[in-house]
């Protein structure tokens, strides 16, 4: 059968299609955005640290701020939020451009910018991952969640050759400009996109309240299911490791080739066809794996040995294609199939707060990884690692020595401590049964607000002696059953 084809049938896609084909867009011109301002920020200093920095002005806020824009999101309607939140990433992107064309682009604008981005992301991928919950049935959450991420990662096919290209006849500036009319075309799509708001749930009436107690709403939510909260603590400690490894890839790519833009471009955009590839397989089929779980942990303990054996053992551009091919089509199973048990346990109404609150544990500890990841290697690792080095005596002979050497000693070790966290999913009951011992949405009691009749409020304007109904829970299903 046709992919698209196969697709396209499938129940509840074809509106989620139209909306995937809008983001789609915003994504191609964000990634190019980052791969120059990569570029660009790394030839001016020559430093890793200064791309470690770069990376957590923009991550630190978007973090931070999760709990309270969960909160928000719940409460406002989740279209506009994600309008709002890409509108004011266009202006950031807008702001860089005119300050680039007027010759006044400092690094530090870059660092504002990052950070200005990350607080309304921080709002964007819950409203985003709510809003998906509701437009598709629960077969195809997984499907869904799988096209999301073949998007992301055909954008880093296109995005890295495309700046790269551009940065050869052009500039960045033009870059900029891209950017900001893809995101243009993504709120005008958004803008015709319609997205259904969620039913109350008996959860969702548990935990509203003012805006303090529905922020923290999603820590007791999560904290009192054990199962879920297990899922996330994985995610805690594997993304410390990945963040390491992926904040060291590009700077010691660019250290080794002396600042290729196109070898660096040419190794990005297969770790993008790695994704397209794992995307496509699990968009087409909804699924490879029985249990979830089995997803989420080989998922993570896969990519991680991939990138020690081919990007930090590999001196070369195939090996590190491969490395980045294979980490990216297995890393892509670890995110659908979490998503996928995230969206089907959690409630509809209170998922954003929920999935903000998620993602704030999960990846706790990522902006100090990135932070620290530069320093250590510009400080540590590189300076042990070169000729005469306290490292390079033991270690010279298997990475070399010289520019990128300590880089990728760093990245060799983060993946095999990363590889330990995937598989110590398996020891924990708890965790590899989450899928069974933790009851669907669907099958939960749904509060329903009864409201009086036009005819009965005409009776209680004229005197008549009524009660107004009182909200009451129901033991049914949100929604029929999908066989």
């Amino acid at each position: 059968m046709n992919p698209i084809r196969a697709i396209n049938s499938a129940p509840g896609m074809r509106s989620f299609l139209i909306f995937w084909i809008g983001q789609l867009f915003s994504l191609l011109g964000t990634a190019m955005t980052r791969f120059a301002l990569t570029i660009w920020v790394y030839q001016i200093t020559g430093e890793a640290t200064a791309l470690s920095i770069m990376a957590f002005c923009a991550f630190a806020p978007e973090i931070a701020l999760s709990p309270l824009a969960g909160a928000l999101v719940d409460r406002w309607n989740r279209k506009w939020m994600m309008a709002i939140a890409d509108l004011a990433a266009g202006l950031a992107t807008a702001a860089l451009m005119i300050l680039y064309f007027t010759g006044s682009l400092q690094i530090w604008h870059i660092y504002v910018a990052g950070g200005v981005a990350g607080i309304f992301s921080s709002f964007h991928w819950p409203a985003y991952s709510a809003s998906v919950t509701l437009m598709v049935p629960k077969s195809q959450y997984a499907r869904a969640t799988a096209l999301s991420t073949l998007a992301e990662s055909g954008t880093y096919i296109l995005a890295p050759i495309l700046a790269a290209a551009m940065i050869g006849f052009a500039s960045i500036g033009w870059i900029f400009v891209v950017d900001v009319t893809t995101m243009s075309l993504a709120i005008i799509i958004l803008a015709f996109t319609p997205i259904l708001s969620p039913k109350r749930s008996q959860a969702g009436a548990e935990g509203a309240g003012s805006l303090w107690k529905e922020s923290w709403y999603g820590f007791r939510y999560i904290f009192a299911n054990k199962g879920l909260l297990g899922l996330q603590l994985i995610f805690l400690f594997g993304n410390l490791f990945a963040s390491l490894s992926w904040t060291l890839a590009a700077p010691m790519i660019l250290a080794k080739t002396a600042n290729s833009a196109t070898t660096l471009a040419v190794a990005e955009s297969a770790g993008g066809i790695g994704g397209v590839v794992g995307g496509l397989v699990l968009s087409i089929t909804g699924g490879l794996f029985r249990r979830k779980t089995d997803g989420i942990f080989i998922g993570w303990a896969l990519p991680f040995l991939f990138l020690a054996a081919f990007v930090g053992f590999g001196q070369s551009l195939p090996m590190w294609m491969a490395g980045f091919f294979l980490a990216s089509s297995v890393g892509s199973v670890t995110y659908i199939c979490n998503q996928a048990i995230w969206q089907s346990k959690v409630p509809p109404d209170i998922q954003g707060r929920v999935f903000s609150t998620r993602r704030m544990i999960a990846q706790a500890v990522s902006p100090l990884a990135t932070l620290v990841a530069g320093p250590l290697a510009d400080r540590v690792f590189e300076p042990a690692m070169k000729a005469g080095g306290s490292l390079s005596g033991a270690l010279g002979p298997i990475f070399g020595t010289g520019a990128g050497a300590g880089m990728a000693v760093m990245i060799v070790l983060a993946g095999i401590l990363g590889a330990v966290v995937g598989f110590s999913g398996y020891l924990f009951p708890v965790v590899r049964d989450v899928e069974k011992n933790t009851p669907d949405h669907d099958t939960l009691p749904v509060v329903i607000e009864e409201r009086w009749s036009a005819e009965e409020s005409k009776a209680a304007e004229k005197g008549a002696s009524m009660t107004k109904p009182e909200t009451i829970a129901i033991l049914a299903p949100e929604n029929p059953p999908i066989s």
